[in-house]
């Protein structure tokens, strides 16, 4: 995403380039632009000089929006999410510190932009 965004000036930008600076395989790349792409975060240009564009403007998506949907999971431990997996999760201290890590960890995410990161 910061690389479409830092050369979104250049026009729609292909997964090979992408793939080339980031030294980032381009099969793991179209893997990534999936969800994002259904996310509306993400536009594809088809034709010969066809890319990818950010489809808001950098300063509305945050580094949260993209790890939520990059992540099969969004928290570090499975019963901040489903209880249910423990039998202790009604009582349990860690389960707690978890949510908060996890709340803590996705508020600051959030706070942060594509434009932050491109000053």
């Amino acid at each position: 995403m910061l690389d479409l965004a830092c050369n979104c000036n250049k026009g729609p930008v292909q997964i090979g380039e992408i793939s080339k600076r980031q030294d980032i395989s381009v099969k793991y790349l179209e893997q990534i632009i999936r969800p994002l792409k259904g996310a509306k975060l993400i536009s594809s240009v088809r034709g010969p000089k066809g890319g990818h564009v950010l489809a808001k403007n950098p300063d509305e998506i945050t580094l949260g929006q993209i790890v939520r949907l990059c992540e099969s999971r969004s928290e570090p431990v499975a019963c901040v999410s489903c209880p249910e997996k423990c039998t202790k999760s009604d009582d349990c201290k860690l389960r707690l510190a978890w949510q908060k890590a996890t709340q803590a960890f996705y508020e600051k995410l959030d706070s942060i932009t594509i434009a932050n990161l491109m000053d």
